[in-house]
């Protein structure tokens, strides 16, 4: 007689085919409303490299200081950045590496996984950045239309 036990690889593969974002309990709805941040999109944009594009270097995912993070992410909070590199670091999008010097140097880079999603929100970004000109008119037409 087989055992009803399940191991853990079989639980994570039953999972898998278990999530589906449109249900409410879905941990995959938490993890889209985590990367749908647009803070989150920004850090992953940078440490992938995509702030020196206009520059023309191409993409490549760098490690970044926290300082050079916040200058870069203009408008975020120190709060809104600690927590947010705290979360993507908790769901091993990045590593946070701290070197011993003075003062400490602490450093975020993407992981592997991190890196795939930066693929996604690159484009995300570049889209928004390429259609603002469309939307802005869209918005200008549906405002005049509802006064």
């Amino acid at each position: 007689m087989r055992s009803v036990t399940t191991t853990k690889a079989e639980k994570r593969a039953q999972a898998k085919t278990e999530y589906n974002a449109f249900l409410a309990v879905c941990p995959s709805r938490q993890l889209l409303d985590r990367i749908s941040d647009k803070w989150v999109v920004l850090i992953l944009c940078a440490l992938g490299g995509d702030a020196s594009e206009r520059s023309g270097a191409s993409h490549v995912p760098k490690a970044m200081r926290y300082s050079e993070l916040a200058r870069l992410l203009a408008g975020v909070s120190q709060k809104m950045l600690t927590q947010t590199l705290r979360a993507l670091e908790r769901d091993g999008l990045l590593t946070r590496t701290v070197t011993p010097t003075v003062p400490v140097t602490v450093t975020y880079e993407l992981t592997d996984l991190g890196l795939s999603l930066h693929h996604l929100t690159r484009g995300l970004r570049q889209w928004a950045q390429t259609h603002m000109d469309q939307v802005l008119t869209s918005r200008e037409k549906h405002d005049a239309g509802a006064s």
